[in-house]
């Protein structure tokens, strides 16, 4: 690509400096207005000064050709306002940020397109520019429905100064026409959810609703929150624990449902703070806020660590214990300190 660019622009400097070179001979020969130039004859023209001043001689007698090249500027689709006074209230931003909706819902249904995203822009007396983009499930062109996400957010939306002016701009896109199969389906009210998901926002913050997903690290409860989408997979793990056999409690039964079932832990979030009751180095008694009693069978321990390289390097030894209630629970021990993580159901 930069080979062509350069050529092109070495071939273009070479026909100003031939045509220079064609204007000096004919200021010599006297020519120096058009109609002298036109009068000449084109094939004694091109004999003495080539192609080029024959092509220079068409374009005098308006004899030459020229295709035009179709340029479209790019469509933009924003609708801004400057406001006279000063507006501390909701009510004038709202009345201006639906008349927006209307005008661009009716811009982009005449080229056959709906509104994907919107992008809110509120200025402020002190110069600052309040940024917010607005993600939409089901693309739409529903006035009612977009007015009702910006309004949904606006509820909850407080500044320190004035407001000055608003812009909305909408990114379109093209109609989504799927054929689903015989036992497919889909949201049975996208713009439903497209509301909840409004209000979720403007009550928790934007990273507080998302999609959760495990970070690269065997830590627990290590996760992130990103924008939700309409599909997406999960994937589940083994929790770091370690393959190595963990040693078995001295009174431990082979029937045991720690050895016979796959179980599902209902955890506590944050996990319980509890005391461990040791014998020679074998857990024998645990206690906590809503759980207590002698162990009578054990997994464990499944040593689990990471980041070592960093200065917050972690790592807890995991136990699975039956106590003599029946119940089974998930404890962990980290530096010294012994928590109740959950319950298995």
């Amino acid at each position: 690509m930069q080979r062509s660019d350069s050529s092109n622009s070495s071939a273009a400097r070479d026909r100003r400096s031939e045509i220079h070179q064609i204007l000096a001979i004919l200021h010599k020969w006297g020519i120096h207005t058009l109609g002298q130039f036109a009068a000449l004859d084109r094939e004694q023209l091109g004999a003495r000064l080539g192609p080029e001043a024959v092509r220079m001689w068409e374009r005098a007698n308006g004899q030459s050709n020229r295709v035009l090249k179709l340029i479209r500027p790019p469509e933009s689709f924003e609708e801004s306002f400057e406001f006279e006074n000063e507006i501390e209230t909701a009510e004038p931003l709202l009345f201006m940020l639906r008349r927006f909706l209307e005008q661009l819902a009716v811009q982009l249904s005449g080229i056959y397109l709906v509104t994907k995203e919107l992008t809110l822009r509120i200025t402020f007396t002190n110069k600052q520019i309040y940024k917010r983009i607005f993600k939409i499930p089901q693309p739409t062109n529903n006035v009612d429905l977009l007015f009702r996400m910006l309004h949904t957010h606006l509820e909850n939306f407080k500044s320190e100064h004035p407001i000055v002016a608003v812009a909305l701009s909408a990114q379109p896109i093209k109609p989504a026409r799927e054929q689903f199969g015989l036992f497919e389906t889909t949201l049975r009210n996208p713009q439903q959810l497209l509301e909840t998901l409004a209000r979720l926002i403007a009550l928790l913050s934007a990273d507080r609703v998302g999609t959760p997903v495990l970070k690269e690290t065997h830590r627990p409860d290590a996760f992130r929150m990103e924008a939700f989408v309409w599909n997406w997979i999960s994937t589940a793990g083994n929790g770091g624990r370690s393959s190595a056999t963990p040693e078995a409690h001295p009174k431990a039964r082979g029937n045991s449902p720690l050895h016979t079932l796959r179980l599902a832990l209902r955890r506590f979030r944050p996990s319980v703070s509890a005391s461990v009751l040791l014998d020679e180095d074998c857990l024998m008694h645990v206690r906590g806020a809503d759980v207590r009693g002698k162990i009578i069978d054990l997994q464990g321990p499944f040593l689990i660590s990471g980041n070592w390289w960093d200065e917050k390097s972690w790592a807890c030894a995991e136990w699975d214990l039956q106590l003599e209630d029946g119940e089974l629970v998930r404890c962990h021990e980290s530096e010294a300190t012994w928590r109740i993580d959950g319950i298995y159901d």
